[in-house]
């Protein structure tokens, strides 16, 4: 990953061969949202929340563009919406993420209107799922290992910063030679499926009591919260779906403000491409 960035930072800075008309500021807004053992639609708008973000973009020719960019959002989803209401868990997670991706863009940037694109990637990622207990206190899971990582054997704690794949497409429309607005959809392939925590089953209540507390117990199953719940399931009942990892995804609108002129006179473009870096 270390080199990837790298890579970036090699391509932005070589001010010597890089014009600056081929470089952009893009800036992101819309919303994220995710799909795992909480949310039963793999794509939908319900339960989701604002993210934005900013980056740069360097074209390297008409078809392909460079971009790194980083994104700030927030996934989170409740049982009391889906299917498993009677197990009555939630969750909430801030992401950050920091991107690297190859744009192609299916027509000429910059020779119609409308250009549309497809993007692909690699990213670098954090979360770390919460939730409040019965008092409003905000808790986090991942210390609680409400499944028995840490303590049982073959279970190991999940990390909080992972690597996830992103792509999509979308649609640019130009305004200018300098700015275009567009819209993006952008999935991203995790994995790891403890993006809400839940993954596997449920590990015995005096195991999880005498490794973690009680407040592990308590908001591991929280079933016997509501009217006429049932109590603590047995030992090994499913609690998620580990076969099916998580995803989050980005609905939104691009602005994208080009710096230097766009295009020369005649409408072509710069084609002064290369990096004189010596690399050993």
């Amino acid at each position: 990953m270390k080199y990837l960035f790298a890579f970036t930072f090699i391509i932005f800075t070589c001010n010597a061969t890089i014009q600056a008309q081929n470089l952009s500021i893009d800036l992101y807004g819309g919303a994220m949202n995710y799909q795992g053992d909480l949310q039963d639609s793999r794509y939908t708008f319900n339960q989701s929340h604002f993210a934005g973000g900013a980056g740069l973009s360097y074209e390297l020719s008409d078809h392909f563009s460079v971009r790194g960019a980083l994104l700030l959002g927030k996934v989170s989803a409740d049982d009391k919406y889906g299917r498993n209401k009677a197990r009555n868990l939630n969750f909430a997670s801030s992401i950050t993420e920091a991107q690297l991706s190859l744009q192609y863009f299916i027509t000429p940037i910059g020779a119609h209107s409308f250009t549309p694109y497809l993007f692909g990637g690699v990213a670098l990622f954090h979360f770390n799922p919460y939730t409040f207990d019965t008092n409003g206190v905000k808790t986090y899971l991942r210390p609680l290992s409400t499944e028995g990582q840490g303590f049982i054997s073959g279970k190991k704690n999940y990390n909080l910063t992972q690597i996830n794949l992103p792509f999509g497409g979308g649609v640019k429309l130009s305004l200018s030679d300098n700015i275009n607005v567009g819209l993006e959809l952008g999935l991203r392939k995790l994995f790891t499926d403890y993006l809400d925590d839940v993954s596997t089953e449920y590990v015995d209540q005096a195991a999880l009591l005498a490794n973690r507390g009680s407040k592990a117990v308590e908001l591991a199953y929280r079933g016997n919260e509501l009217k006429n719940g049932a109590p603590y399931p047995a030992a090994g009942s499913i609690r998620g779906g580990a076969k099916n990892k998580d995803w989050y995804y980005f609905t939104g609108i691009t602005l994208s403000f080009k710096l230097g002129n766009g295009r020369g006179a005649s409408g072509g473009r710069n084609k002064q491409y290369g990096c004189p870096v010596n690399v050993r």
